[in-house]
This record gives C-alpha cells, structure tokens and sequence, in this order.
C-alpha cells in the first residue's frame, strides 16, 4: 500500500509544529517503530494538556505517516485553524448531538481506507490532579474490534509541565522535555470472537487504557495508581 500524501495542509502544519515543538521543548521518542510504515493504524493515549495534539502529531508524521485526530468539532468554527484541521482531514467529534454517531463512523472509514487514526479515549484532558488517566469513552473499543489494523498503546508526558490548562499556567522555562512512548500492538484476538455488548466494549476500553497506563508509569518511573479516576463515562 502506498503511503499517504499529506497535502499542502499537512505540509503548512509541518513547517510550522515542527520547529515550535523543538523550541518549546527537547523530545525523547520510544517504540516508534511499533507505528507501521504504511497501512491503518489506530493510536491510543492518553491526554494531558492541549499541545498534546502538536507533539503528537509531529511524533506521528516523523514516523512517516499522516495523523487524524478526532477533535472537538468547535476547531472547526475557529479562524484559520478551522481551514487548517478541515484541509488536513482531521476527524470532527460531535458530542452530545444527532451527529455525534457519524464522528465514529469517520474514524471508522479512516481506518478502512488505511489511515493513521489517534484518539483519546478520555474525551478531553483529565482531571486526575497527578496527570493519570481517568475512565474513558468506549468508542475506542469499537474501533478496535471492528477493524484488523494494529491497535497501538502510547503515552505521551511532559506538555502539561509546558502548559497545564486546569491552572492556567504556560511554562517555557526552563526548557522541558516531552517524552513519547508506543508499545507493542495489544492482541484483541479473543475479544474480537465475542459477542459485542457494552460489557465487552467496557473491559476492552480498560485494557487498552490499561496499557497506556502502564507506559505512562515507565517514563514517569512511578508506581500507578489502581483504576481510572472518575471521569465522565460514556
């Protein structure tokens, strides 16, 4: 299969991440090369900070490949940046309306047509004070059950250290380092042979958050903590 072009958008966005990101902060990369160089691919993790899109997406496109987020739909009404994720094919997220089914389906025609697609399954930074993640959206689960595309785990730590939303607080200085780390692809054999009911979607929604988890606890070197905090489920 042919790689994907990025186009004139995703070159813009290049030209322009790729030299902010590196200003604002040293990277240290782990498991790229779990990250396929050419087929679908659905990313999971975990989300802490809203630059977190930015290194990802640098991350991503450094392994050769075109990401697409599903992101908050109202992107899509904000000046220049609208044109920017439209023109890019980023993946709009309606939450709460008639169209918040056609989002999946989105993702899901991504992933049919080969596509990297990343998503964070906690539907927005978390709200765990320590940066761990909470109980996230099941959606996730049904992506990866119902495509045969490796389904990656990753963390991503250091850009709440640039900015942390919840205390309104930007930091530069001194310089940060944001590490990204991919594991293995998880093996759904099992779960794909089920019956799928929300139970199924719940238990697998938690293993994959599990392992990103897991890959936080390595590059933060702690011990992480049981469960999810309590974030709104759906």
């Amino acid at each position: 299969m042919a790689k994907e072009k990025g186009g004139f958008w995703v070159g813009l966005a290049a030209a322009v991440f790729y030299p902010a990101t590196a200003l604002m902060a040293r990277r240290r990369d782990e498991g790229a090369e779990h990250v396929p160089g050419t087929g679908g691919a659905l990313i999971v993790m975990n989300h802490v900070s809203h630059l977190d899109p930015v290194y990802d997406a640098v991350f991503t496109h450094r392994r050769g490949r075109v990401p697409h987020f599903l992101a908050k739909h109202s992107l899509w009404n904000v000046p220049v940046l609208g044109t920017v994720v439209k023109g890019a094919r980023q993946i709009p997220v309606y939450r709460g309306t008639a169209d918040a089914q056609q989002s999946l389906r989105a993702a899901h025609e991504a992933l049919e047509q080969g596509l990297v697609v990343i998503i964070y399954p906690e539907g927005t930074i978390t709200r765990d004070p320590d940066g761990w993640p909470m109980s996230s959206r099941t959606g996730v689960a049904r992506l990866a059950l119902e495509h045969d595309v490796p389904v990656l785990p990753a963390a991503r730590w250091g850009t709440r250290d640039l900015y942390d939303h919840y205390r309104r607080k930007f930091r530069p200085f001194p310089r940060k380092t944001v590490v990204t780390k991919v594991g293995p692809p998880v093996d759904l054999t099992a779960h794909r042979s089920r019956p799928q009911n929300l139970a199924l979607l719940r238990e697998v929604t938690d293993l994959l958050m599990g392992e990103v988890k897991d890959l936080l606890a390595e590059i933060r070197q702690e011990q992480a903590p049981e469960g999810f905090h309590p974030g709104r489920k759906v």
